[in-house]
């Protein structure tokens, strides 16, 4: 019994290895300047692991890329349901930066696939038929309802400036470095950079002066 759950534990661990290695890799190369062997050996296992866990370097991207989401989005659920109670402005600044310290947690998947958010692929498509549309509904839904109506005129334009503030330290390599050192400074970036943004959505719910 001991044995069979340690042998579990050890395939999880070695498999999220991969994924691990796979997002750095990816991160700092792309994903075409990547290969399987320096998967590999970054995560430190047999090339052959990697065809039996995924089959491919596609597989391992896209198995990456599916849990990622499928987390985040439990992530905002889980985060809605929590602040059914609260008033709207709370709603989505809690909303928001649970979103930002899910994405900084994984800050090298997020750069990576935000990376990729710009290009014009299948892997971008597929993305925001599945899993985009999702994350969009629920930012979109409590933004509008927050905005003072003498910017609701304006609500596409600043629900893409939103979206452009969530995505910049992912975008902006150089400064995300600089700001990202350890866990402590990932938390204290988070709440830095969402507190500015708090500021901007209390400038928008209420009447410009």
């Amino acid at each position: 019994m001991n044995r069979k759950a340690d042998g579990l534990m050890t395939k999880i661990t070695t498999k999220q290895k991969v994924v691990d290695a796979a997002s750095l890799l990816f991160y700092q190369h792309g994903f075409h300047g990547t290969s399987v062997r320096g998967i590999a050996e970054k995560a430190a296992v047999n090339v052959s692991l990697i065809s039996y866990y995924f089959k491919s370097k596609q597989g391992l991207l896209e198995y990456a890329v599916t849990t990622y989401y499928e987390l985040y989005l439990e992530t905002i659920e889980s985060v809605i349901m929590e602040h059914t109670s609260t008033n709207k402005i709370q709603q989505l600044k809690e909303l928001l930066t649970e979103m930002m310290r899910y994405k900084t947690e994984h800050f090298q998947l997020t750069a990576f696939i935000d990376r990729e958010l710009s290009l014009d692929s299948i892997f971008v498509r597929e993305m925001t038929v599945t899993y985009l549309a999702k994350e969009n509904h629920y930012i979109k839904k409590l933004f509008v309802e927050i905005l003072h109506p003498d910017f609701k005129k304006n609500k596409s334009y600043l629900l893409m400036q939103l979206k452009g503030m969530l995505s910049a330290p992912h975008m902006l390599k150089n400064e995300w470095h600089n700001q990202m050192m350890d866990q402590s400074d990932k938390e204290n970036f988070t709440h830095n950079y969402m507190q500015a943004i708090h500021l901007w959505i209390d400038f928008l719910a209420k009447t410009s002066s």
